[in-house]
């Protein structure tokens, strides 16, 4: 391919803008197939659970990026098929063929769509989806469950050094920076009574302790008097949990909440048992090679739609069927990279490369046609 061919011109802008209706309605189908079970918990939580209306739509809103990665690559396979199947069918590839344009040429615009949204699929997988996870989880405990935000997950008891203990409460925590937000702890004696409470701003994790930002402290003196100390701009203090357990504990001890970053650190702390510590290194390594279906499932739409039936319901079986037969293959090879974590990179890669293959074998020859 020369280089002036490299060059954004008019065959481009065709290829993308007839990729681009197809995609917009196979994300909104697919979409809506997988968000159908939560439109349905809409009406449950306000019927069965009484919530209010506009929390159950934030739920079902929030819920929403996590189903739209599933979906984008299926809606890239789709797409893809659409626009070939017409193109093909009504001969406009034959005729650039004629006019000298290569086939690969006038696939290119498609692959690097598929490219292009491998990427931005990973980023809304490791950035976007974690936080609304978050946000989704927030709603139903304080709104839904009507608890406070970090009663379940962000309160850590610990025993006190000559007895009594010690309970860390915080609304949020930052993965980003591994701080506790509005922190409260509340020190208790043996005989259960408390006898300090300590209000900060933050309690921010650095290097393996915490320290407390901002902090108030009330002490409770026996004869009933309370002593209430100056503003302290930081202090030391032992939580009893670091920053990786939390995290765990949010994500209800499952990667798949998690983001890879995420999953690293709590991998790293060496605290996992051996069934765990297999799922989270398969789940990190799948999380990387997961957003490149995008590429994989436009590298083979493309001689499939070239040889497929006309018609947008052909297009939608042979989607299913390709998206079926991949997840098959996906699911497999996250039970032998669990069997066999030290090649748990090479599996969680097999149905990318195997997918990839048969893409390229197709592609060839269609191009010889």
């Amino acid at each position: 391919m020369r280089a002036g061919e490299l060059r954004f011109t008019i065959l481009d802008r065709y290829m993308l803008g007839e990729l681009a209706g197809p995609f917009g309605f196979g994300l909104g189908a697919f979409t809506l197939i997988f968000a159908a079970t939560e439109i349905l918990n809409i009406g449950k939580l306000v019927s069965a659970d009484h919530a209010p209306l506009w929390a159950a739509v934030l739920i079902f809103l929030w819920s929403l990026p996590a189903q739209i990665v599933l979906c984008i690559p299926m809606a890239l396979l789709l797409g893809t098929l659409l626009t070939i199947q017409r193109l093909s069918g009504d001969s406009e590839v034959t005729a650039m063929k004629a006019a000298g344009i290569t086939f690969a040429r006038i696939v290119a615009p498609l692959l690097a769509v598929g490219i292009v949204m491998s990427f931005v699929t990973y980023f809304l997988q490791e950035r976007v989806v974690p936080y609304a996870n978050g946000q989704l989880t927030e709603i139903e405990n304080s709104v839904i469950n009507h608890t406070s935000a970090f009663s379940r997950d962000l309160t850590v008891s610990a025993p006190l050094p000559g007895g009594g203990r010690q309970m860390t409460l915080a609304t949020a925590y930052d993965p980003n920076t591994q701080a506790l937000l509005h922190v409260t702890l509340v020190q208790y004696d043996s005989a259960n009574q408390p006898r300090q409470i300590v209000f900060a701003d933050r309690a921010q994790f650095t290097a393996n302790k915490w320290v407390l930002e901002n902090s108030s402290v009330y002490r409770f003196n026996p004869d009933g008097t309370t002593l209430a100390e100056p503003r302290i701009p930081q202090q030391q203090v032992e939580i009893g949990e670091n920053p990786t357990d939390i995290v765990k504990r949010i994500s209800n001890d499952d990667p798949e909440n998690m983001s890879r970053a995420q999953i690293a650190e709590v991998v790293h702390t060496n605290q996992l048992t051996e069934s765990e510590y297999r799922k989270y290194v398969t789940t990190y390594q799948e999380k990387l090679a997961r957003p490149f279906a995008c590429f994989v499932f436009i590298l083979i739409a493309i001689p499939f739609g070239l040889r497929s039936m006309r018609g947008g319901g052909s297009a939608i079986g042979l989607s299913l069927v390709i998206v079926f037969i991949y997840y098959i293959v996906m699911t497999v090879c996250s039970f032998l990279a669990e069997a066999f974590v030290p090649l748990a990179a090479l599996w969680a890669w097999v149905p990318n490369i195997l997918f990839t293959a048969i893409g390229l074998t197709r592609l060839r020859r269609a191009a010889m046609v």
